[in-house]
């Protein structure tokens, strides 16, 4: 099962058993469990996809707290030709380290599809509106 979910503006694909590197959640220690429920897309095990507008209800991610880490370091280095400007400083980007537990689906979610098709259905035509003439 595969799950897409958005978290703090960014989404990320989750699969059970998987690890991600979020941006640092502070209030998290080591072991915690934490539970996201802004699923995006998810695709079963039988090749059926649901997708969301814009979110699909009845979806939970639980995943466990394995560490907070730090990145590798990135070097940023600044340089303006013809004017003695050089600036060299390094930045480490603090993560959490979660791995996925569990994709836990509380209902069978409806497609969005079929929602959309008998309201289409419903639109009538009014005067001047039959061929774009």
């Amino acid at each position: 099962m595969i799950a897409i979910f958005e978290n703090r503006g960014k989404q990320y694909k989750a699969k059970i058993g998987d690890f991600l590197k979020l941006p640092k959640i502070s209030e998290l220690k080591k072991n915690d469990s934490v539970t996201f429920d802004k699923v995006i897309f998810m695709k079963d095990d039988k090749g059926q996809t649901v997708i969301g507008s814009p979110l699909i209800n009845g979806i939970q991610i639980i995943c466990q707290v394995i560490e907070q880490i730090r990145d590798k370091k990135i070097i940023v280095f600044k340089k303006k030709r013809r004017h003695n400007y050089r600036r060299k400083i390094g930045h480490r980007q603090d993560l959490t380290l979660i791995k996925i537990k569990e994709i836990k689906v509380a209902n069978k979610p409806t497609s969005s599809e079929k929602n959309l098709s008998s309201s289409q259905d419903k639109v009538k035509l009014t005067k001047g509106e039959s061929n774009g003439s």
